[in-house]
């Protein structure tokens, strides 16, 4: 076969470090668009990105060609140093040092990113840290709970 196909999704899920409320709805889609903008340099696709004042929700056609640490690697890098420059009174802002990614069919698509959107009425009665276990245990991934959260 002379050309290659690749259709990759993943949602990304990472918090700020200590779970700290950095990220204020009034900048975050700022945030977002910036994010996006570090990806399509990567030769991403942000779907879409959302999230809550202490954690984030990215959803993301991958290139065939790169690696998931790669991509958080650059994303969260270069997002920090966004805030950073852009956030005055965040100067002390930074991500946690891990994440989760999760692979997502085609078909699962509209439902992640109904999921993504809807994340103020899923912290109603939630939170970050009871809906990131859910996530772990649904991929079936094993864990010690000491060690999941800084």
């Amino acid at each position: 076969m002379p050309q290659s196909f690749a259709s990759l999704y993943v949602h990304l899920i990472f918090s700020t470090k200590y779970r700290e409320p950095w990220i204020e709805d009034d900048w975050s889609p700022r945030l977002y668009e910036y994010i996006s903008g570090t990806l399509r340099k990567q030769s991403h696709k942000l779907i879409i990105g959302g999230g809550m004042s202490d954690h984030i929700h990215l959803l993301i056609s991958i290139s065939r060609d790169s690696s998931i640490v790669d991509l958080v690697r650059n994303v969260k890098a270069n997002s920090s140093r966004w805030v950073h420059e852009q956030m005055p009174n965040a100067s002390t802002f930074a991500w946690q040092a891990g994440y989760a990614a999760f692979s997502v069919s085609q078909s699962a698509l509209a439902d992640v990113r109904g999921y993504i959107e809807s994340q103020k009425q899923h912290h109603e009665t939630r939170t970050f840290q009871e809906e990131f276990l859910a996530f772990l245990e649904k991929h079936g991934f094993e864990y010690d709970p000491r060690y999941v959260f800084e």
